[in-house]
């Protein structure tokens, strides 16, 4: 008798074979969906974003001092947090401090969110990878993992392979990792779960948002505001990235909005509801 594939089953057969179907069983937020109304009311916010059923945060630092209080009033789980990029780029003198702040609230991955434009030439690229695999050395003496955030201009040609590939090779796996915005690389034209099979164990975090037909490709951020989706609401296949995600090694899913449509608490309820109710 041949077997039988999962994917090919009714979801109402699997579960009596034993081949249940999975679903995310904790779900994170990037709280910078949140900017235009965490600062007014921290508490009341960060309670609204439990009350939906969220489990984790990763954290912008900068907007830390103003809700680190709050925070530690809810059961959400402080994960990531997105650092300054000077640390990175030029005041690597401060790096060491906001580690040590990062590792004292008990996040356990810090970001690296982006580089501006004037730091995006493959020159730059090769120099951002050695300040990376230092701050990397850095974050590994204090217990937390380093991560690379991607946009879409990474993903722009670049001898044979592209900007992202080579900052991937100019740094260490060891010191550091990516965390991956599936909306970004859509938008570069590039199939999120590629890049998942690209670098299998590398990718503990994900982005997760949508994005409309029609965009791109481009390898800037300069989309239309209603580009921006929830994650159920777009082209990209939500459920084939995370069985590739679940399979290659990512262990931290973070719904994450540049802009919404309407007040962003109601979109992050709409994506909750869609990812908690998707099978894949």
């Amino acid at each position: 008798m041949p077997l039988i594939s999962r994917r090919h089953l009714p979801l109402t057969l699997a579960p009596v074979l034993g081949l249940r179907a999975a679903r995310l069983s904790r779900i994170g937020v990037q709280l910078y969906t949140l900017r235009t109304v965490l600062p007014k009311q921290p508490l009341e916010t960060l309670r609204a974003v439990e009350e939906i059923g969220y489990a984790e945060v990763e954290a912008v630092g900068g907007d830390l001092p103003k809700i680190w209080d709050a925070l530690t009033r809810t059961q959400l789980k402080p994960v990531s947090v997105h650092l300054d990029v000077p640390l990175f780029l030029g005041d690597p003198a401060g790096l060491g401090p906001a580690l040590d702040d990062a590792k004292q609230k008990g996040f356990s991955f810090v970001v690296c969110p982006w580089v501006p434009p004037d730091q995006r030439s493959p020159e730059a690229m090769l120099r951002l990878g050695d300040s990376l695999n230092r701050a990397g050395k850095l974050a590994r003496e204090r217990g937390l993992t380093l991560c690379y955030h991607n946009h879409a201009f990474e993903f722009a040609p670049l001898d044979g392979g592209t900007m992202l590939s080579r900052l991937m090779k100019q740094t260490d796996p060891a010191l550091v990792q990516l965390e991956f915005d599936i909306m970004w690389s859509q938008v570069a034209g590039v199939d999120p779960v590629k890049i998942l099979e690209q670098y299998p164990g590398r990718v503990p975090l994900l982005h997760i948002k949508n994005v409309q037909a029609g965009v791109g490709p481009r390898f800037d951020e300069r989309v239309p505001r209603e580009a921006f989706r929830d994650a159920g609401g777009g082209v990209i296949d939500i459920a084939r990235v995370l069985k590739a995600a679940n399979r290659l090694g990512t262990k931290h899913f973070f719904v994450e909005q540049d802009q919404t449509p309407g007040p962003p608490l109601e979109s992050l309820r709409i994506s909750h509801e869609y990812l908690r109710g998707l099978d894949y």
